[in-house]
């Protein structure tokens, strides 16, 4: 008896798992059920194919980072979900990935609908290409372009979609979308990723939803920088604004670090990027600090996530954010506090304490993102913190 599953049982296996976790648009759910996601992975068990797990399809030979890669299924299903695309709908998805997601997007929009996919690599395109035809969608559109420029001799878009990674988004792009129509990407700022839903209103583009996620970024788009101490142990990545300089990273590292600690505590598997997001709502200072193990070892204090952890940074002063067990508490739950070093570290860490506790009593609450174009006076903006790209101004509030 051969107790092997067939690929259909793996990929309803997978939707019902995915299933527990979110509810997910019937549309969605029917896509996630009929597109056969490892025709878009050859070469890979189909066992693993339906894992929940990212798969690299090109290498960067210039980074760590991979050029492309097929995003973990549940956050395709995120995005999607985000999306909202209906069967008409017009897409445009910039980045080609594997070809998986337009089949998707493909199969929610119907006949009736139009999925246009771009990438800039050629041998990506390709891939593309080859599996939707083999998987029977020969009728998405597939062209090797600047994700920055789009495609707007097929625009405009009722629905747009980033599969990359956005500093910025340019009004080139903006403008291939139709007024009240939603783009759904993955945007950096001060750090973190977050997969934001815009509707654009008029020339801004407003948040509805927001949902944390990780992306290969886009090429093209440079307003990201490090800055790495003397011993290359320690790491901060800082927006093009933000006054960040390795002299004074190493004048701050010289330093002993104090500790100081909220009353908020976080169990094993919980989520606290909330932390960060909003302290991105009120602070210029608040950047990515990437510390290695060697730093830890070297005598830095251990961050709460040692390789992304938020920081706020000021001259030659930081504070970070850490955690350690409560062995008080019967659940065993982490205690949250910042780590400071430098002459203004003590107030950077009451602020710090200060958007924890925030957080702390609130943990679900996200702000309002704004995007308009730049140029745009202040007086013309709503009210909120903001950040300055070169495209656009952000504006961030909680309501």
């Amino acid at each position: 008896m051969n107790d092997t599953p067939t690929v259909d049982a793996l990929r309803n296996s997978l939707v019902d798992q995915l299933l527990v976790d979110r509810p997910l648009p019937p549309r969605v759910e029917e896509a996630l059920r009929t597109v056969r996601r490892e025709i878009h992975l050859p070469g890979l068990d189909p066992a693993v194919a339906y894992h929940d797990q990212a798969v690299t399809i090109k290498d960067n030979p210039d980074g760590p980072l991979a050029l492309s890669c097929a995003s973990m299924p549940s956050i395709v299903a995120m995005m999607l979900t985000q999306l909202d695309a209906q069967p008409g709908d017009h897409v445009l998805e910039i980045g080609a990935g594997t070809g998986y997601n337009a089949a998707l997007l493909a199969q929610i929009v119907g006949d009736d609908g139009q999925v246009t996919t771009i990438d800039i690599e050629p041998d990506v395109t390709l891939h593309a290409r080859t599996a939707l035809d083999r998987a029977g969608y020969e009728h998405v559109r597939v062209m090797e372009r600047d994700g920055l420029k789009g495609a707007p001799e097929y625009g405009p878009y009722t629905r747009m979609i980033g599969t990359v990674g956005f500093w910025d988004i340019p009004l080139t792009l903006r403008d291939q979308l139709v007024d009240g129509g939603r783009f759904v990407l993955p945007l950096r700022w001060r750090g973190q990723t977050r997969s934001v839903a815009l509707t654009r209103q008029g020339e801004a583009l407003v948040s509805h939803t927001m949902e944390l996620c990780g992306f290969v970024p886009i090429v093209g788009q440079d307003g990201e920088h490090t800055t790495e101490s003397a011993d290359g142990t320690v790491r901060i990545h800082h927006d093009q604004d933000q006054d960040v300089n390795a002299a004074r990273l190493n004048d701050a590292l010289t330093q002993a670090a104090t500790e100081a600690w909220s009353d908020v505590r976080v169990g094993g598997e919980e989520s606290f990027d909330g932390i960060w997001l909003r302290a991105t709502a009120f602070e210029d200072t608040v950047c990515r600090l990437e510390a290695t193990p060697a730093a830890v070892d070297n005598g830095l204090r251990r961050p709460a996530i040692i390789g992304r952890s938020p920081a706020l940074v000021s001259k030659s002063s930081l504070a970070y954010l850490i955690a350690k067990r409560d062995d008080g508490d019967t659940e065993r739950r982490s205690l949250l506090g910042a780590a400071h070093l430098g002459p203004e570290g003590v107030g950077l860490a009451e602020r710090l304490i200060a958007h924890i506790t925030a957080w702390g009593a609130d943990r679900t609450a996200v702000p309002r993102l704004a995007l308009h174009p730049a140029g745009t006076p202040d007086h013309a903006l709503p009210a909120g913190h903001v950040i300055d790209k070169g495209d656009s101004r952000i504006v961030l509030s909680f309501a």
